[in-house]
């Protein structure tokens, strides 16, 4: 028996931060994870998270921004918010769900030239997949230990 685990990643605008995650955890998870990202004001996914996701090799041009309400009626084992804004205006979601707080600065309100923006993407991007590979292996020994996979 395969158990996916069902995670929701949240921000506010679903145009960067959730967006990254959710496709670094859909490449990095395989079919060990069902993801998805929301937001609680969804704004056009943004061009720079695309490129910085592109560089590395993960395609997320085909995702768009939705609204957290799109998933009220579904069931997730992890709700990670990875801005502060989305974790003291959702701070918990209902049913049983782990909520976790992954706070990263939001690289959409970056200053200065294009390149200088595009390094905050990358950085934030970077932190995210570090932050998965830890948290991937650990979810998937649980799944063992459950006897899950």
């Amino acid at each position: 028996m395969h158990y996916p685990v069902r995670v929701l990643f949240l921000c506010t605008g679903n145009s960067a931060r959730s967006q990254m995650a959710e496709g670094l955890l859909r490449t990095l998870g395989g079919n060990d994870f069902e993801v998805h990202s929301a937001g609680l004001e969804p704004q056009e996914l943004n061009p720079r998270a695309v490129k910085a996701m592109a560089e590395s090799n993960i395609d997320i041009s085909g995702q768009h921004s939705k609204h957290l309400n799109e998933f009220l009626d579904i069931q997730f084992d992890y709700v990670i918010t990875v801005c502060d804004r989305a974790r003291d205006s959702c701070p918990t979601f209902p049913r049983d769900s782990e909520n976790i707080h992954w706070g990263y600065d939001d690289p959409a309100a970056a200053q200065g030239t294009e390149e200088e923006k595009l390094a905050v993407f990358r950085r934030v991007r970077n932190e995210i997949r570090q932050r998965l590979g830890i948290w991937i292996p650990v979810m998937r020994k649980k799944l063992r230990d459950r006897g899950l996979v």
